[in-house]
């Protein structure tokens, strides 16, 4: 699974400057999954998600639109929470309330190329709403590793490189 994710994103293709690939995987649910981030860090410190790539061993598949689009939901909301996910206290309470202060991807944040890939089971069925999330975050972290050479240990990630 994690093959199939580094295959279809092209792993180890020549990039650009300025621009590197990383990889993640997880468990859970009785679900694995693997995600490939490719991004890339501009002028002052601007993190662009180019491609993202999902594969899920999830079992036996019985909706695949289904799980597809949990999957293109599962990057989205990583990404988000990668990028701007942020709790923040202020006079012992918590800032954030729901949602609604709680800054999601915008659509001009979304990688270019969202692949998404569900390996062929015959296991029995496993969560296909959760598992896609936790491999994101880290998986851009090592792409940014990569075009940058600065290791981040905290999120949101952008606040690394602004300046």
């Amino acid at each position: 699974m994690v093959g199939l994710a580094a295959e279809k994103a092209g792993w180890g293709k020549e990039l650009p400057p300025g621009h590197g690939m990383g990889i993640a995987a997880h468990r859970s649910f009785l679900t694995y999954a693997a995600a490939v981030v490719e991004a890339s860090v501009g002028e002052g410190g601007a993190i662009r998600v180019e491609e993202a790539h999902l594969a899920f061993d999830c079992g036996t598949v019985v909706n695949r639109d289904r799980v597809l689009a949990q999957m293109e939901g599962a990057v989205i909301y990583g990404l988000s929470g990668a990028l701007h996910g942020e709790i923040t206290a202020r006079d012992g309470k918590i800032v954030q309330g729901n949602f609604d202060d709680y800054p999601l991807l915008r659509i001009n944040e979304t990688p270019r190329t969202l692949g998404t890939w569900i390996v062929d089971s015959e296991a029995p069925p496993g969560g296909v709403g959760e598992p896609g999330v936790p491999p994101v975050a880290p998986a851009l972290a090592n792409a940014l590793y990569a075009a940058t050479g600065k290791r981040i240990r905290e999120l949101p990630l952008g606040k690394a490189f602004s300046v």
